[in-house]
């Protein structure tokens, strides 16, 4: 079996500060082989929020991989997004932006979807794609984690990154089995799961770790685990009027019939599911 937990938009700077230590305990017992951060590590990527950020990834136990979301470029200095746009995150978290680890039967791919031009939208094109093609590998389960996600919820009111729809075509093609992500801090898992239309493909779209954000109304991250055919996501909820987490809740896939396919839902707890959307919409900038 093998183990990933996935974090995404820890947003140092504007972060539930109260919460960090919580997770971080959550993170350090989880026994995970590898932690994937999908992007947005800082708010405003400033030296301060780096800081932040990295020694926060210094304190997680398990190896980690991650790669940049659209704030952890530098939004007020124009000259620096332009001419320099990754050297806070290449001097404070890691000078590579697309990481790749291979944990037994299962390879993690990482992909830079940032884009200095564009504010809050992502960008994918032709020849990044061919280049995270290239990289594939002959694995039980291949895994692409990136910031921005590759399909987008009719009430989503973000764009979807630019060449989004031709690189998710070009993943179920190759047979990439799961696409990590965040940006839209709204949980989803198998929303887009679809036999008829060919999308075979597992996203699982994180909400934010720790953004402070009022109408994210949770903060939370999962784990993955992987045996097989078979996967458990378990998801793990703070919401923001509660003081931690709550205890986790389970949903369980399986491809052993070719396509992954989901078999239910097992709260492990007696509250109520957690709800999969965020209480309010913010404006493109405001979530930028």
């Amino acid at each position: 079996m093998t183990r990933i937990l996935h974090l995404s938009d820890l947003h140092f700077g504007f972060h539930r500060a109260a919460l960090v230590e919580p997770l971080l305990r959550r993170i350090n017992t989880a026994q995970a082989d590898l932690v994937v951060v999908t992007g947005d590590l800082t708010h405003r990527a400033r030296p301060a929020q780096y800081r932040q950020a990295a020694d926060f990834l210094r304190r997680i136990g398990p190896d980690w991989i991650a790669v940049p979301g659209n704030h952890d470029l530098p939004l007020f200095n124009l000259p620096g997004r332009i001419f320099r746009p990754y050297a806070g995150y290449r001097a404070a978290i890691c000078r590579e932006l697309a990481p790749m680890r291979r944990i037994g039967a299962v390879q993690v791919l990482g992909v830079n979807s940032a884009d200095p031009l564009a504010i809050q939208r992502g960008r994918l094109p032709r020849r990044m794609v061919d280049g995270l093609l290239a990289r594939l590998a002959q694995a039980p389960v291949n895994i692409v984690a990136l910031h921005h996600p590759l399909q987008h919820r009719p009430e989503v009111d973000k764009a979807l990154a630019r060449g989004a729809e031709q690189a998710l075509a070009r993943l179920e093609g190759v047979g990439a089995q799961i696409v990590l992500s965040g940006h839209l801090h709204v949980w989803a898992a198998g929303a887009f799961l679809d036999p008829v239309a060919g999308r075979g493909i597992l996203q699982i779209q994180a909400g934010t770790a720790l953004c402070a954000r009022p109408g994210d109304l949770r903060n939370e991250f999962c784990l993955l685990d992987i045996q097989g055919a078979e996967l458990t996501i378990e998801r793990h909820v703070a919401p923001m009027d509660e003081p931690g987490f709550r205890p986790p809740e389970y949903l369980h896939f399986s491809r052993a019939s070719g396509a992954w396919h989901p078999l239910g839902h097992s709260p492990d707890q007696e509250t109520e599911p957690i709800p999969t959307d965020p209480g309010a919409t913010e404006t493109a900038f405001r979530t930028a």
